[in-house]
């Protein structure tokens, strides 16, 4: 028997009655931000998702605070800061009772879609204390809290330490593309346009096909659909027009390009393909597509880099470095995002888990 499951049969063998949080919470709104409070400071704002929208001078909050998202895209959004924060577009839900913060906060987290459902109003969608706080929570003894928070606190670290890792890795990647694509001496290189290394050609259709189909439809950023037909195949996918201009996609194996894609044709043997779309990636075609209203990348932009190219041994040896970088940031299925996803769901698992209880039987009178 584990730690918890004794807790559970010492302190409450029969269950944990259920109460409404308007009986164990208050709720406080948040305020509106002042123009004299955008000096310089490092006091979070928090409005909703889970980062600060910007920072200030001032707290309004301070100690553990749980803050929910109170409208806009993010409305509901649950929330947990140990530091001095400033709630703007949120409120803030604390405990009256013998009532752990950071139980609380798990139980909330673990109600996020329940929550976000609760969602009301017209273009600017709401999210109501008195609609939360009319919420069942069973409140066990304050061991078997303490116990819960412990447990989840360390899932939550490890997920972090991992989300912390995958962020110096991308950085570490994006350092060694870098430097491993330009840094070369004149001395066994050759020197070429992009223009020499591809042909492009944009994609077909200005919208995502809908019947289906086996091949991968990409558009401006990834992949979108399934099509019947292919027109490019084992090739890079460059965004065209709109927010993702510039941005550079791997398309793998067979695969349709819609009018927002650029077709990436490689003709030229002195460069192996996979070498080539690395150096693609290291064009940074997206700032340079932001020179209008609507960004767009046009062949010119495209072809005119010029860059230099190594021996085909070095090429590949180069190749193989930064697939391992690109697997480890990108993959989902083994690297640090395939990770990272599935210590969230043995989180959420547990989260679950824990945070249900039998509920006391009352005997009718």
């Amino acid at each position: 028997m584990s730690k918890f499951e004794e807790l559970i049969e010492r302190l409450c063998p029969n269950g944990v009655n259920y109460t409404r949080l308007q009986d164990v919470c208050s709720f406080k709104r948040g305020e509106i931000r002042k123009s004299d409070m955008f000096q310089t400071g490092d006091i979070p704002v928090i409005a909703g998702g889970i980062r600060p929208t910007t920072f200030c001078n001032v707290w309004n909050r301070s100690g553990e605070t749980i803050a929910i998202s109170s409208s806009g895209a993010n409305a509901g959004f649950v929330s947990f800061w140990s530091v001095p924060v400033f709630l703007t577009d949120s409120f803030s839900v604390h405990p009256k009772s013998d009532l752990l913060v950071k139980y609380l906060f798990y139980f909330l987290k673990n109600m996020q879609d329940i929550i976000s459902t609760m969602k009301s109003g017209g273009g600017i969608p709401h999210v109501y204390s008195k609609d939360i706080s009319q919420i069942l929570i069973q409140i066990p003894p304050l061991e078997i809290q303490q116990e819960i928070a412990k447990i989840l606190d360390t899932f939550t670290m490890l997920e972090a330490e991992l989300e912390a890792e995958l962020e110096a890795r991308k950085k570490q990647y994006e350092y060694y593309k870098s430097l491993l694509i330009t840094n070369f001496s004149e001395y066994n290189t050759a020197e070429m346009t992009i223009g020499d290394i591809y042909d492009f050609q944009y994609g077909t259709g200005n919208t995502i096909p809908t019947e289906g189909g086996k091949y991968p439809v990409y558009g401006s950023n990834g992949i979108v659909g399934t099509h019947s037909l292919f027109n490019s195949e084992s090739s890079p996918v460059i965004g065209h027009i709109g927010a993702y201009a510039g941005i550079v996609n791997w398309g793998e194996g067979k695969h349709f390009v819609t009018y927002n894609g650029v077709i990436c044709k490689h003709k030229n043997d002195r460069v192996i393909k996979k070498y080539a779309f690395y150096i693609l990636k290291a064009q940074d075609y997206n700032s340079k597509s932001k020179n209008s209203s609507q960004p767009f990348i046009s062949y010119s932009t495209l072809m005119e880099p010029i860059v230099k190219i190594p021996s085909i041994e070095e090429q590949q040896r180069i190749v193989t470095i930064l697939d391992h970088f690109d697997t480890l940031v990108n993959d989902l299925s083994h690297g640090l995002p395939a990770e990272i996803a599935a210590r969230r769901k043995q989180y959420e698992y547990y989260r679950n888990k824990l945070l249900t209880f039998k509920e006391v039987k009352h005997e009718s009178v």
